[in-house]
């Protein structure tokens, strides 16, 4: 039965048309299932995918137990089985090392987990072209159809690198929505990101002259409408809710294949994220990417309201870069990427009046564009608080004022232009933050 697949089917086996070129867009997936329940057909689906021989099963201490020793049992019916479960991994290039080695003897790999172990094989198939497949046991971020890994680099920067797509992702409701309430509210909080994201990718497009597409966010919008109504049936561990949550998590991974990048689910919110992880320390609370997505995501929400409230359009200043104050927070290497990345994007004098001419002529239009793309805080937020997600930087227990150093310096870290870039130019962002928390 292809309920919970509609759509998804048809961009799997080439049949959906691409909108935006009136030709079959096509995904780099030979399989995408989504069942209430899998338990038995393990091995008839990833001997689907051509996987034979001698398989690494990859998981970690708690997917282990959730899933991965049914799926080696299941396995052993026809491959040698590797077992691979890793302790408290983390997406680094340690890890990585380690990772490469234990599966070294490996014709393909299964990752049997969500974020992490699922960014970790990802990345490690693919610097030699080995094939790998999926079983999420969580619902707690868009990665599984994603063609990109977020990794922990050696400065302390978290980068999106180019990746590939595994064979097969197999979702099974039943496991997934058994998951913890707090993993399945970091996927919700990542999905809150597409409306915060597209006034973002706008922006850069009107202000930067970056493509934009509007593929990847027509694909979430009617799942995501569905999923809204559900939120509360999230924290409840209801499958219903938890299969329109897996969808709009695939779509979104989809995305990837037509655009080549991340943008239209990753900009403003998700550098406040990684700012956190990267340079947060000590101080970092252990939640999840997903989590810290979400509160994030209310407070561009928040941003881009005071924007879009004012008939008048923001007046852009000559970008000020601090570079001691970035080595002082970065570290000297990362510091110097970082600066790397703020060059990109900066105006001098002539730039911010020219841009400063431009946004006063089609203000008007562009704020009603933007306005089309958002969704009222207030709705976002209380979807993330019955989904059981955390919705201030206080609930994700992370230092208050760590958190608005994050806002105000998050846009240092990436070259995407966001509604960050616009309020630092204009001089409002720092007041803007010291409310957020």
């Amino acid at each position: 039965m292809a309920r919970w697949t509609s759509l998804i089917d048809d961009m799997v086996a080439g049949r959906w048309t691409n909108p935006e070129t009136g030709k079959p867009g096509t995904v780099p997936y030979k399989m995408v299932v989504i069942e209430e329940r899998l338990d038995g057909a393990e091995a008839d689906l990833v001997g689907k995918l051509g996987f034979r021989g001698r398989l690494a099963v990859v998981s970690d201490e708690n997917t282990h137990g959730v899933m991965g020793a049914r799926v080696e049992a299941a396995l052993k019916k026809i491959a040698t089985i590797d077992s691979v479960v890793l302790d408290h991994p983390h997406a680094d290039e340690g890890t990585i090392a380690l990772l490469q080695d234990r599966v070294r003897h490996a014709d393909a790999v299964v990752a049997v987990g969500s974020g992490t172990i699922n960014d970790l094989c990802k990345y490690v198939t693919a610097q030699d072209g080995r094939p790998y497949c999926v079983f999420a046991t969580a619902p707690s971020m868009n990665g599984y159809t994603s063609t990109t890994a977020s990794i922990a680099q050696a400065n302390g920067l978290k980068l999106s690198k180019p990746a590939h797509a595994p064979k097969g992702v197999f979702i099974d409701l039943a496991v997934n929505a058994a998951a913890p309430t707090y993993l399945i509210a970091s996927g919700f909080g990542d999905c809150l990101a597409r409306s915060v994201a597209q006034v973002d990718c706008w922006l850069s497009k009107t202000i930067m002259g970056t493509s934009y597409s509007e593929v990847p966010f027509q694909l979430e919008l009617a799942d995501e409408a569905e999923l809204m109504k559900r939120a509360a049936g999230l924290a409840k561990g209801d499958i219903e809710a938890v299969g329109y949550l897996h969808r709009v998590l695939t779509l979104c991974g989809f995305g990837v294949s037509f655009t080549g990048t991340t943008n239209h689910g990753s900009m403003g919110e998700h550098q406040i994220s990684h700012y956190i992880d990267c340079f947060a320390g000590e101080r970092h609370p252990g939640t999840l990417h997903g989590q810290q997505v979400g509160v994030a995501s209310l407070t561009m929400a928040r941003l881009q309201a005071k924007l879009l409230a004012s008939d008048k359009a923001p007046v852009i200043h000559p970008t000020r870069i601090d570079e001691a104050d970035m080595r002082r927070r970065f570290g000297a290497d990362a510091a110097k990427i970082c600066q790397a990345e703020m060059a990109l994007k900066s105006f001098d004098a002539a730039g911010a009046d020219k841009l400063n001419a431009k946004l006063e002529a089609i203000w008007p239009e562009l704020r009603a564009e933007l306005t089309e793309f958002t969704v009222p805080v207030q709705v976002m937020r209380d979807a993330l608080a019955v989904a059981g997600g955390p919705t201030t930087a206080a609930e994700l227990g992370l230092d208050v004022a760590f958190y608005r150093e994050a806002v105000c310096h998050a846009r240092e870290i990436r070259r995407r232009y966001s509604a960050l870039d616009v309020a630092a130019d204009a001089g409002i962002l720092e007041a803007f933050a010291a409310g957020e928390g």
